[in-house]
């Protein structure tokens, strides 16, 4: 009895087919069914039955009003959207919670609500797009090529042919941190040292896994992994618990300051025969650097590494696209503020990385409208 009139209610909301973004509202008839049972078991309590019934009854009718002037108004207008970043201390987060900020400011003009979902990283994104956990994320380009061509860490899993790119962003360097007062002081001396290589499912772990296999390492000279989350990171060098930690990440980065902060600290740059080789076979991968003047660097360190980008589904509609390139188009400065690592960004650089998958409609569309592609460019960006 006390559930009953909640029930009904949320019954009735689902029945109405009310959708956010395509998805049915069962939460928000939850939340529905508990208010409703709270206030008849209230009702119920003061021997007031015909006042819940009655209660049970204005409330649905109110739902039904309500559905009823959302699908008159902007039933086709109304869409939540969650993008797929990465950790908190990396630059995905910050980049995807911009791109919501700024989508969200306007939503009463075209219906769409943004919200950000932290995750481990890239392989994690493409994964939950494909599955529709998710509509958008930040992907490294090294994934996105193998996602959309089923090679590598998805060559267990069809090509994932409905991969569409939207833009792309910054650099993200290999970087390797140890302790400054360790012993490590090349890329081969990390041999059998605890190194941190990111955690299960990220784009760093697996971008690891390519670089050693290139190397030439063996199994004995990598015994001692360790897939730490990165918010573990800092504390976990500095207090001795690992020896190093790799990341691709975009510079200047909060991971690193915040383990500078706790103890000194060097960077290791990564070069040599096996890289060269490595960027000449890999279309993928690409000269970089950790700029002198960062973390006290009184000069570059020499790394390779990839671009960040910006992709959805092939079942993501063109408007909606559309919407989110537009926010960060039309709000380029304020978008490039938001970090550092954003910051030497330019319109055309959004537009000149030649991603795997092809570019979105409505990507692409807007793109051509601007002039930044050409108008007879196809989706496949060049």
């Amino acid at each position: 009895m006390l559930g009953c009139c909640g029930r009904c209610v949320a019954e009735l909301l689902k029945d109405t087919a009310i959708f956010v973004g395509g998805r049915r509202a069962e939460h928000l008839a939850k939340s529905l069914e508990t208010l409703v049972a709270t206030q008849c078991f209230t009702r119920q309590l003061s021997g007031s039955n015909t006042a819940c019934s009655l209660l049970t009854a204005l409330l649905g009718v109110g739902l039904l009003v309500l559905s009823g002037a959302i699908a008159g108004v902007r039933a086709d207008e109304q869409h939540f959207i969650t993008i797929g970043t990465g950790g908190v201390t990396g630059v995905y987060y910050p980049s995807g919670g911009a791109t919501c900020k700024i989508v969200n400011m306007t939503r009463a003009d075209h219906g769409v609500r943004c919200s950000v979902e932290t995750t481990l990283g890239s392989i994690a994104n493409i994964e939950k797009i494909r599955s529709g956990e998710i509509d958008f994320g930040y992907v490294q380009s090294d994934w996105q090529h193998h996602a959309f061509l089923g090679t590598s860490a998805f060559e267990e899993v069809r090509p994932f042919d409905e991969l569409r790119s939207i833009f792309s962003l910054h650099a993200e360097v290999a970087t390797i941190v140890v302790r400054d007062e360790s012993s490590y002081r090349v890329f081969d001396d990390l041999k059998e040292a605890k190194i941190n290589i990111g955690s299960k499912g990220s784009g760093s772990a697996a971008s690891w896994n390519a670089l050693i296999s290139g190397l030439g390492w063996t199994q004995s000279d990598q015994e001692d992994l360790e897939e730490l989350k990165t918010s573990e990171l800092s504390e976990a060098l500095c207090s001795g618990r690992i020896d190093a930690y790799f990341e691709l990440i975009g510079h200047p980065a909060a991971l690193i300051e915040e383990t500078q902060a706790r103890c000194d600290i060097r960077l290791i740059g990564i070069d040599g025969k096996a890289v060269d080789e490595l960027l000449t076979e890999v279309p993928y991968y690409m000269p970089a650097d950790i700029p002198a003047g960062l973390y006290g660097l009184s000069q570059p360190v020499d790394s390779f590494g990839v671009v960040a980008t910006f992709v959805t589904s092939a079942r993501m509609p063109e408007p909606i696209v559309t919407t989110l390139v537009e926010a960060v188009f039309e709000n380029f400065d304020s978008f490039k503020r938001l970090h550092p690592a954003l910051g030497r960004l330019t319109e055309n650089d959004l537009v000149a990385y030649g991603m795997p998958a092809p570019l979105h409609p409505g990507a692409l569309t807007y793109f051509q409208e601007k002039g930044l592609v050409p108008a007879t460019a196809p989706a496949k960006a060049n």
